[in-house]
């Protein structure tokens, strides 16, 4: 029962978690308006290190032969969640559109199955791939817009290839994140996670502030920073820590369809877009993508 009771908390965080990560998309379509993308991923994970520091300094400062045994892993967890995934997705938004990066960045789970099963000896069964396919479908749905030309004419540009960095940079982050054991608890983690994002973010800002587009610290930088460390940030990867660690990283990454379908719900409600009959059909088959994915895992606990 205490196990059930465990799965089930794991799988609720399938569905409650895209909600904030989702919300990265308004960062992504409002924020770059008022702070260069640079600028905005770099102080976004400074202001994550700052928030959380106060509340795990003590611990980290006991733990510190753990950190520099696993310093490495953090600097690549950070530099892979943090840098690439942080940034690059702002970088895509200057030269490719909106349906591009769906697009793009929803292969991310076909990267940490491909992944999982090459290296780390993860089975793919038929169900978890039907249910893959049933995802992609319902997103592909839902970017086209229900109309298969859209597909057919798509180009792609340089931010594409930004996108796909992203994609596969989330890919690592998250078979990384899970396979990678730690003795740390998960925000003593997630704060260094943070700090060595930043860090890898530092010398990319600097050439951004000093040579392209200054920053400007004013009042509509500060809001825009701080809810992207927050609510994409802290709260985001929080939830996708604790749903990795019951479900695996193949089940979590099915976070990233759900996360589509709340894109399309944000862009209804703060952006204007319309909801169209082709958005439910593509909700319906990513939640089924997604039952398919949990029904199999549940057989096997």
């Amino acid at each position: 029962m205490k196990d059930r009771n465990k799965n089930l908390f794991g799988y609720s965080l399938l569905l409650i978690q895209p909600i904030f990560m989702a919300s990265n998309l308004v960062v992504a379509r409002g924020g770059v308006e008022y702070v260069p993308p640079l600028s905005l991923a770099f102080w976004r994970w400074v202001t994550v290190f700052l928030i959380l520091l106060p509340f795990t300094f003590s611990a980290l400062a006991k733990n510190i032969e753990i950190i520099k045994k696993e310093y490495k892993q953090l600097f690549f967890l950070g530099a892979m969640g943090c840098g690439v995934c942080g940034a690059f997705p702002f970088l895509a938004g200057e030269t490719t559109t909106i349906t591009n990066m769906g697009i793009i960045y929803t292969s991310s789970p076909v990267f940490i199955f491909i992944i999982s099963y090459f290296f780390f000896n993860e089975k793919i069964n038929l169900t978890k791939f039907v249910g893959l396919v049933s995802c992609l479908i319902g997103v592909f749905a839902i970017i086209i817009k229900g109309d298969v030309n859209l597909l057919l004419s798509l180009k792609f540009t340089v931010g594409d290839l930004w996108m796909l960095g992203a994609a596969i940079g989330w890919a690592l982050y998250s078979i990384y994140l899970f396979y990678w054991r730690t003795d740390l608890a998960i925000f003593q983690r997630f704060t260094l996670v943070a700090f060595f994002g930043a860090l890898s973010l530092m010398p990319f800002y600097l050439i951004e502030q000093f040579i392209f587009e200054p920053t400007s610290f004013n009042s509509d930088f500060f809001a825009w920073v701080i809810f992207a460390a927050i609510s994409p940030g802290i709260i985001a990867f929080t939830l996708y820590t604790m749903a990795q660690k019951r479900l695996g990283a193949s089940i979590t990454g099915f976070t990233l369809y759900i996360f589509t379908v709340y894109g399309a719900v944000y862009g209804y409600f703060l952006f204007n877009e319309q909801f169209e009959f082709y958005h439910l059909i593509g909700t319906i088959l990513v939640f089924f993508g997604v039952f398919l994915a949990k029904r199999k895992n549940e057989k096997k606990n």
